[in-house]
């Protein structure tokens, strides 16, 4: 029973990841495109700059508020970063849950 599950699992990953083998052969070869414009900056690098100007100011000449407020904006932005960042992240107890069926199906 388990090399059976075992032979269905390896032919479904080789039959999967040929398939992508193949097509990248018939691919052309990509047209490199050279210009003088300069990039855009993005709305990520623009929260990163505010970033750093707000870690670079003199926070001893401010009011109790104004520093709060800070934080408040300092917080609001890196929460903004990271919803942009857009990666798949896997927790500790996914990554035991993972292996523990690979171990049982395996």
């Amino acid at each position: 029973m388990k090399k059976s599950i075992l032979c269905i699992t390896a032919a479904f990953l080789l039959f999967s990841f040929a398939p992508m083998q193949m097509n990248a052969s018939t691919v052309p070869d990509p047209i490199i495109a050279t210009s003088s414009v300069a990039p855009e900056p993005t709305a990520t690098d623009a929260l990163v700059a505010r970033l750093n100007e707000i870690k670079a100011t003199d926070k001893s000449t401010l009011s109790a508020s104004e520093r709060r407020d800070l934080r408040k904006e300092s917080r609001s932005i890196k929460r903004e970063i990271k919803q942009s960042s857009g990666g798949v992240y896997l927790s500790v107890g996914a990554i035991i849950l993972i292996v523990v069926l690979l171990i049982i199906l395996l």
